[in-house]
């Protein structure tokens, strides 16, 4: 296995390497950005690699970002927000305006580049950012499943690989990109502890940190305990300019490993007092950028009708209370919420949800079926051509290596997994948001 030590010093290389965003158009350049890149240590790696500060890494690679995806900021968008990933100040802005009218941003869990390719493609065709995250066992299997995963190494590589992909062809796509990582329960923050090593050697390098954002799941423990490790981590993520997602309650079913089937249907559903707990402790750290997933019912996975409860209701209910004790005006919204176990939910509720301050939505269930549909349906179509290397129903001599090369199958898959992710981007009113083409 790679050692965590030598991986980090790899890493880090890489990340002297890579250069997304700052590069004009897309440079956010402040007095501390300039002096962070321009004391960065190895400039001589840089020289060594042939590749330039400052510069995109699909540059070095020879696709310069050209044409449409060259813009610095698109006309219906806050000005700070471009393509590529984004991160900071231009991640606020971005979700502040989802809030503002009334859309989410779909969040999918990505295990391999295909996967990452088709949300990319998805955003395109639907004309509105996307949310890339990565579980820690999706980030495992990213690294490849021979490789060991003691102290978290492989998740860990394998997340930084996914990042760096992500960051290399999202501006190539033309969309902004929140690159995220999903549910970390307590056992598994040694995988959050890594990522945000990597994210730490990247701000030092570039001013800004590899990933968007991180989430972390504590609800299996206590409240208290909960909010005080987010507070932490909080802290943490603040001096890199990063999100913290945090869930709040339990959301049922079971997703990646994490197996909440048999919860205590009260741990489903929040109240607003627990948010204004969360609230008011994460708001307390300087530079706080959070949301919360508050549970009202979610469940991970896709049920028979009427087994899924939801009350987007609770949503509401918790802006107002915590509307009241900031002293603000009906309407406000302070909280931004996730809504997790999209997959299979009721149009009403969703919509519902937004209307309360839902700004991302989590969906992986419907897109991992829908790949496997369009892999299902490759293979019923060319059954007979599928059954071995010469042999089809043209001749017993004809090749059919056409047929079962992997990028045939994969790209049904891709195809299908592209078009439900923009039936999930109506859904959430997340469409034509860039208005660039318009």
């Amino acid at each position: 296995a790679i050692g965590r030590s030598s991986m980090l010093t790899l890493s880090a290389a890489a990340a002297l390497a890579y250069s997304p965003t700052v590069a004009a158009p897309h440079a956010r350049t402040s007095a501390a950005s300039v002096s962070s890149r321009a004391s960065a240590p190895r400039l001589g790696l840089l020289q060594k690699l042939g590749l330039r500060r400052g510069a995109r890494f699909a540059d070095d690679l020879g696709l310069p970002c050209v044409d449409e995806c060259a813009v610095a900021s698109y006309p219906n968008l806050p000005p700070s927000v471009h393509p590529g990933v984004v991160t900071g100040q231009a991640l606020v802005d971005l979700l502040q305006h989802a809030k503002e009218n009334r859309y989410a941003i779909p969040a999918v869990n990505c295990v391999t580049s295909s996967s990452v390719n088709t949300c990319l493609e998805a955003a395109r065709k639907a004309d509105a950012p996307i949310i890339i995250q990565f579980s820690s066992g999706g980030s495992q299997f990213y690294a490849g499943k021979g490789l060991d995963n003691t102290d978290f190494d492989a998740a860990v590589a394998g997340a930084v690989s996914g990042a760096h992909h992500v960051r290399t062809l999202a501006a190539k796509y033309g969309v902004p990109v929140i690159l995220h990582t999903d549910h970390c329960a307590k056992k598994l923050l040694p995988w959050v502890d890594g990522m945000l090593a990597e994210s730490e050697a990247h701000y030092a390098a570039h001013g800004e940190p590899l990933f968007s954002s991180h989430m972390l799941d504590l609800s299996e423990e206590p409240l208290e305990e909960n909010i005080a490790i987010c507070v932490e981590y909080m802290q943490r993520m603040a001096k890199l300019d990063m999100l913290l997602e945090m869930e709040l309650g339990i959301t049922g079913g079971e997703e990646d490993g994490v197996d909440n089937e048999n919860a205590n249907p009260e741990d489903l559903y929040t109240k607003p007092e627990e948010v204004w707990m969360v609230q008011k402790a994460l708001q307390a750290v300087p530079n706080a950028k959070f949301t919360i997933a508050a549970a009202f019912g979610n469940v991970h996975g896709v049920y028979a009708p009427g087994n899924v409860k939801l009350d987007p209701k609770i949503l509401r209910n918790s802006q107002e209370y915590i509307s009241q004790q900031l002293g603000l005006g009906a309407g406000a919204k302070p909280c931004s919420f996730v809504f997790h176990g999209g997959s299979g939910s009721d149009i009403n509720d969703i919509k519902e949800a937004i209307s309360y301050g839902v700004i991302k939505m989590n969906i992986d269930t419907d897109t991992q079926w829908a790949f496997w549909d369009g892999v299902r349906e490759y293979e019923a179509k060319y059954h007979d051509y599928l059954q071995g290397q010469i042999g089809n129903p043209e001749g017993e001599t004809k090749p059919n290596k056409k047929y079962y090369d992997p990028r045939m199958a994969l790209r049904s898959g891709e195809e299908a997994m592209a078009k439900r992710l923009c039936e999930a981007a109506e859904d959430l009113n997340c469409i034509d948001v860039l208005n660039w083409s318009k």
